[in-house]
């Protein structure tokens, strides 16, 4: 399997998690299980490709699988889904409040 391929999909779970997490800690920003799944899953897929751009590092994790890299994909993706969840729950809930 390709090394893109290996980091996205890594990426895309852990976006989905961080996601759920996200809105489980903040019930104002929440979007409902399918939707904090989807819109962490868009961001973790999104802003951790972002990061492997700026971090090259990152970028090579599917190709060696080292630890450090893994787990460096698995927080950017997290953090991403995260913040992309946030995002889109804030304004969700603005527009209908």
């Amino acid at each position: 399997m390709s090394g893109v391929l290996i980091n996205l999909i890594i990426q895309i779970i852990s976006g989905a998690i961080g996601g759920n997490v996200a809105a489980g800690a903040a019930k104002n920003i929440d979007l409902g299980t399918l939707g904090n799944t989807i819109a962490g899953a868009i961001g973790g897929g999104a802003g951790g490709q972002l990061l492997g751009m700026l971090i090259p590092l990152l970028a090579n994790s599917g190709a060696t699988p080292d630890i450090g890299s893994i787990v460096g994909q698995v927080a950017g993706g997290g953090v991403a889904g995260a913040i992309l969840t946030a995002i889109v729950g804030a304004i969700k809930n603005r527009s209908v409040a």
